[in-house]
């Protein structure tokens, strides 16, 4: 670790981080955000978290801006705040690690970092879950745009039944990316990638680690 414990608390506590910490020294750390609906405490969030800190990664579930004023209720007009508020988690990350650094999150949360992602980069590996393509019943208008502008290594972490998107639309999402991609798709799941069948944070982890071997 580059920073004694003091200053890593208080960094946590400038992004509204929890900590999920390895046994031994971290290979590296991962930054995840959530939702629009949600927060840092939502189940799938805390689940992946414990599989990156199993795996021997300090994994980190942080609070988008828009979250850190109100409690509750979904984002309005606060997309640069929040793209800014990645940057500020990718950047504390960086200070953390000489490991490799991966930067992601759910839904709305996944979206605002690719956004970071397309346009200064930062991370080792994007990965993203439950890519919100579209909104539900909405396909022509797609969220997409900025993907061409992406250049390392993505995840997509998709369930089968998600009305923001298709296995298909995901795909063909991720190749407009100008870099190496997989699509982990969760059969049967919905937007909240709950599976009784599937083990998605170590499904998830998985194609993010052989991410990492292409970098």
């Amino acid at each position: 670790m580059a920073r004694d414990a003091r200053q890593t608390l208080e960094g946590l506590e400038a992004i509204a981080g929890v900590a999920h910490e390895p046994e031994a020294d971290p290979r590296g750390v991962v930054v995840l955000t959530h939702g629009a609906g949600g927060n840092r405490d939502g189940a799938l969030l805390t689940r992946i978290c414990d599989e990156w800190a199993a795996r021997g990664w300090l994994a980190i579930r942080y609070n988008l801006p828009y979250r850190r004023r109100r409690p509750k209720g979904p984002p309005s007009g606060s997309a640069q705040a929040d793209q800014e508020g990645v940057a500020e988690a990718i950047a504390f990350a960086r200070g953390l690690t000489d490991g490799p650094v991966l930067a992601g999150g759910h839904s709305y949360g996944g979206r605002m970092t690719s956004m970071v992602a397309a346009e200064h980069g930062g991370m080792d590996v994007l990965t993203l879950f439950s890519y919100p393509v579209h909104p539900p019943g909405k396909p022509e208008r797609a969220r997409t745009e900025h993907l061409p502008n992406i250049t390392g290594p993505t995840v997509f972490t998709h369930g089968s039944s998600d009305p923001f998107g298709t296995i298909g639309e995901v795909t063909a999402a991720a190749a407009l990316i100008n870099g190496p991609t997989e699509v982990v798709a969760i059969d049967g799941a919905r937007h909240d990638l709950a599976s009784k069948t599937h083990n998605v944070p170590a499904l998830a982890v998985d194609a993010a680690l052989r991410m990492l071997d292409i970098v």
